[in-house]
């Protein structure tokens, strides 16, 4: 398995660079004799797009995919990979003319030179860019779908942004107003307004600021997983840490005493259940029914228009750069549906 595929039984494989001709990705494994939703899809996708509000970059992208494979003349899902396109139609490279000489701070630009050397196509970030989250979401928004006709929905929402943080919600549904492409996906308005502040401070500032994204699956049934190396909670890492800007990974809560973080067990309806989740439904890696629940640190975006101090390669002395570019001031709010996708990618592949 490559460094850009996930999945054992439905398996995912982007490609392409920020600043080529197109990204795109490859789905092996998806269920045949499936008629995909595409305005559903194409929901996911415009959540994640760029350029639709002040808190993310203005870079304009379609994120239109073009499919090349894998749907018969009916338009079913025939069994064979379906693979998709995205056209690349903004793009200013003049931005990234000296990355190969004066990486930018916090980015991948050094470590991509010493494992490519001066071949990586530095353009945008070229293969690290965050723009492989497109068709990241593409491949989400069918694994979410196949998610739904088995009863499970995944719902991600902003659960901090910088120093304004807002109460886990009891439950989501994908139908609430805050998944609308364009919305703040924040589920307490007045603590939405104070977020969308601080993102708006850190922009004039010429600076960014972190966040978290929590995520709740429901629906998804108990047994999945195993011990060790083979527990849902690493399943969902690796691709959870394959999202740009992810630096932490925590699932369920937990308290001080194992007498207040321990989930006593009861009967409801005649099911086992918790009185309470703060494992986040996962015990010994195995779920257990109960929701899903876990959470993603993001740091702060590190293009930033402030100077920063980096180094010259060629010289080897000390300089300064001033990132140019489109970015954005916070990657979380758009970071949301990204979550949503890369956590339905896992969960479908154990499930399969």
């Amino acid at each position: 398995m490559g460094d850009f595929t996930i999945g054992d039984t439905f398996r995912v494989t982007l490609f392409g660079q920020s600043h080529g001709p197109a990204i795109g990705c490859v789905v092996d494994g998806y269920p045949a004799g499936r008629v995909i939703d595409w305005d559903q899809v194409n929901a996911l996708m415009a959540r994640r797009a760029p350029g639709q509000n002040a808190w993310s970059t203005p870079r304009k992208e379609a994120d239109a995919p073009e499919i090349l494979s894998g749907l018969n003349e009916k338009g079913e899902t025939c069994g064979a990979p379906i693979a998709a396109l995205i056209r690349n139609t903004n793009t200013r490279s003049q931005d990234y003319p000296d990355l190969l000489t004066t990486p930018r701070p916090s980015h991948g630009d050094y470590t991509a030179g010493l494992k490519y050397g001066e071949s990586w196509d530095y353009r945008g970030g070229g293969q690290f860019s965050a723009r492989l989250t497109a068709p990241l979401c593409f491949a989400g928004a069918l694994a979410l779908q196949e998610l739904k006709r088995r009863g499970i929905a995944v719902c991600a929402y902003i659960a901090r942004v910088g120093g304004v943080s807002a109460a886990a919600p009891d439950s989501l549904s994908p139908a609430l107003p805050l998944y609308a492409p364009g919305a703040f996906p924040a589920p307490d308005p007045e603590t939405a307004e104070r977020m969308k502040a601080e993102i708006e401070a850190a922009r004039q500032r010429g600076d960014s600021v972190d966040g978290d994204v929590g995520c709740i699956v429901t629906g998804f049934p108990a047994g999945v997983g195993g011990p060790y190396f083979g527990g849902l909670e690493g399943k969902l890492a690796q691709a959870l840490f394959g999202i740009p800007a992810v630096k932490g990974v925590s699932f369920g809560d937990t308290r001080k005493n194992g007498k207040d973080n321990n989930d006593a067990y009861c009967i409801e309806n005649g099911r086992v259940k918790t009185a309470t989740n703060h494992c986040g439904g996962i015990l010994g890696g195995i779920s257990n029914g109960m929701p899903l629940t876990f959470t993603l640190s993001f740091k702060p975006t590190p293009s930033i228009a402030l100077p920063q101090r980096t180094v010259n390669l060629k010289t080897m002395e000390e300089t300064e750069i001033t990132v140019h570019g489109r970015h954005d001031p916070c990657v979380v709010p758009r970071a949301v549906p990204v979550v949503e996708a890369a956590a339905a990618i896992a969960l479908l592949d154990l499930l399969l």
